[in-house]
């Protein structure tokens, strides 16, 4: 396979826009940079090893029973990345709520095991599990920059925004840490993508 190709989560095949999986969770954690970074983090980590473990055991999983098998090792890694950020960060833990849980639902990780994992060897899939977990920690921390910058006018929690703007009458925008924010954001940046890609025709 041509290593090349491993770099299309970060473009042209970036598992948010382009092939629209994992919305939900681009959603709802990106109000601040600080939860889509972990978030993204647990996504890499999750999607990366189970990639890894399912291609190690791929020629031993019986067809039949292969979506439990799948699902088994990606709660058993959601349950591992969970209770480390619950010892080690607890306050962001709390922010992520049950949407480190829903990880394991996460169509991008197993989307990967069904077409990539089940099929390749160990390396070749733990890189690709890498770098889908990087496409889409790229939209997070694009939308979480954007949401916590212009909503709250901080960035990883540090004030950004000179004061004299406030003094001066600047506001935040409110309207940016709604959820419908980050739709409107996510869609942004897919008009963005294919804009480019009509101009690259």
């Amino acid at each position: 396979m041509d290593w090349k190709s491993y770099f299309g989560p970060l473009n042209r095949n970036n598992p948010i826009l382009v092939q629209v999986l994992g919305v939900c969770s681009a959603l709802a954690v990106t109000a601040q940079l600080k939860p889509a970074v972990v978030m993204a983090l647990s996504v890499t980590v999750v999607c990366a090893f189970s990639n890894l473990i399912i291609s190690l055991l791929r020629n031993t999983i019986p067809p039949r029973i292969r979506i439990i098998v799948q699902l088994l090792v990606v709660s058993t890694l959601v349950i591992a990345v969970d209770q480390f950020l619950q010892a080690f960060v607890y306050d962001i833990s709390r922010m992520l709520s049950v949407f480190v849980g829903l990880i394991i639902t996460n169509c991008i990780i197993m989307g990967r095991l069904e077409a990539f994992a089940l099929s390749h060897n160990p390396i070749p899939s733990f890189v690709d599990g890498v770098m889908n977990g990087f496409g889409y920690g790229l939209v997070l921390v694009t939308v979480g920059v954007v949401r916590e910058l212009l909503g709250s006018g901080t960035l990883w929690g540090h004030p950004i925004i000179p004061q004299a703007f406030y003094d001066a009458g600047y506001l935040n925008n409110g309207l940016m840490i709604l959820p419908p924010m980050a739709l409107i954001l996510v869609g942004t940046l897919i008009w963005i993508l294919n804009s480019k890609k009509d101009k690259a025709k």
